[in-house]
């Protein structure tokens, strides 16, 4: 009977330490893709940064027609957007790193050298809208968050309605000088605010009906 016991016993045991052993292996494989995934959205992002400075400057030096522009841009825009929820799912999905939170300032940077590239094409053109959605990316305010949560979906359905929109998701906390620049242009004392065709602001959004007022 004893020596039963002992059996059972150390079949116990080799069976939690395989699983165990299992679950290690697992872990470091899914951590592995994980970080090669962000290196390649790293890369993909220093390629869309040289990109998107590129392609301010042509359409400062270059008379481009206006449809052109628009297209550009809010297509460039979409991409972006892409990117970074890519982002925001490994965000989601682990803890924050520094290597997560520098990648996305990079994303910061690039909607913050687009809304510079749209600031003279808006008014020559005028044949698209323009929204800049400044939120504090580090904030621990419950409140705060669960408001920009809030704001982000209404901005979202506003943006799906309306496929002429340029949609600039900006984190104002990012202490990028050519961001507080434009944000001290822009007189903006508090987070969230939204920015509509560089000439209103609005701190309170309650539904679609809020933006929409001031698109059409």
């Amino acid at each position: 009977m004893l020596k039963s016991k002992k059996h059972v016993f150390w079949e116990a045991l080799l069976i939690t330490i395989a699983i165990f052993l299992i679950g290690l292996f697992l872990g470091m494989l899914i951590e592995t893709t994980n970080s090669s995934k962000i290196s390649n959205l790293y890369l993909q992002s220093e390629i869309s940064l040289t990109d998107a400075m590129a392609t301010s400057r042509l359409t400062e030096e270059f008379d481009f027609d206006c449809d052109s522009i628009k297209q550009s841009n809010i297509n460039f825009a979409d991409r972006i957007y892409q990117e970074a929820r890519l982002l925001e799912q490994y965000e989601e999905s682990g803890r924050l790193t520094d290597n997560l939170k520098l990648l996305h300032k990079k994303y910061d940077l690039l909607r913050t050298i687009l809304w510079t590239s749209n600031q003279n094409s808006l008014e020559r053109c005028n044949n698209y809208k323009l929204i800049v959605y400044l939120y504090e990316y580090e904030s621990e305010n419950i409140t705060k968050k669960a408001t920009q949560n809030v704001w982000s979906k209404i901005i979202l359905d506003v943006k799906d309605q309306n496929k002429d929109i340029l949609l600039l998701p900006i984190a104002a906390d990012q202490n990028l000088t050519s961001l507080d620049l434009l944000i001290n242009e822009h007189n903006i004392k508090q987070f969230p605010a939204l920015i509509i065709n560089n000439n209103q602001v609005l701190y309170t959004l309650e539904n679609t009906a809020s933006i929409e007022q001031f698109l059409n």
